[in-house]
């Protein structure tokens, strides 16, 4: 299965981004500058924002219409979405059941996640009482438990140090092998490890995608500006 995006276009008030392009299962890293329109794909594809023009497709069955929750996309974005009334167990939980009727081995699988992230022992705690680097890898864990064949993760790991970052990111590259997921990232390094490709947004356009490797080796110049290499 494939996720294209044909002829697409964008506009949020004066702003416009056209995309014509696939996504092949595996990881591929969005990258470019502030404000070139990354999470504004982001929320395109995972049915938060409808294109002005062009489709979105998945399999070759068009996604027009289909709100959020009826898309085959599990996104996650930078605010991480967490309700303020609920646990994190709770939180997380909803990944397996909206109305939180879970079964004892659902249960099990929300501690056994939560135990990956490094959040043992906090799952009766509200997201106001846990760090911003808590809250993200609470979102984490939901997104990870989400049975959704794509998977969009907005600068998820952000507000984590380096070391967390980069276990977070293995973690997430192990359990979400063989999805297509796609990660807005500002860390070179970072898509050089784990992403086979890459596209790039800026000026308006979404470009790729590219082998990450050869792109980041030899980048285009307005890569290469935001790379701080020029």
């Amino acid at each position: 299965m494939a996720l294209r995006l044909e002829g697409l276009e964008l506009r949020q008030d004066d702003f416009v981004l056209r995309a014509d392009l696939g996504f092949a299962p595996g990881l591929t890293a969005v990258i470019g500058p502030s404000g070139g329109g990354k999470s504004t794909l982001l929320a395109a594809i995972g049915g938060f924002l409808d294109p002005a023009a062009g489709r979105i497709t998945w399999d070759g069955a068009d996604l027009a219409g289909l709100p959020p929750a009826r898309r085959p996309v599990a996104t996650l974005f930078q605010d991480h979405n967490l309700f303020p009334h609920l646990t994190v167990a709770e939180n997380v939980g909803l990944a397996l059941s909206p109305r939180l009727r879970l079964s004892g081995p659902e249960r099990a699988r929300v501690s056994e996640v939560l135990g990956r992230v490094g959040l043992d022992g906090l799952d009766t705690r509200r997201p106001a009482a846990l760090s911003g680097g808590q809250q993200s890898r609470a979102a984490l864990a939901r997104v990870l438990l989400q049975d959704r064949p794509v998977v969009c993760l907005d600068e998820p790991f952000s507000a984590l140090g380096p070391g967390q970052r980069a276990d977070m990111l293995a973690l997430a590259a192990e359990m979400l092998a063989g999805r297509t997921v796609i990660l807005v990232s500002h860390d070179p390094d970072e898509l050089r490890d784990v992403a086979a490709a890459a596209v790039i947004v800026d000026d308006g356009a979404a470009r790729g995608p590219f082998e990450t490797g050869a792109l980041l080796a030899d980048p285009p110049p307005d890569l290469a500006r935001y790379l701080g290499r020029a």
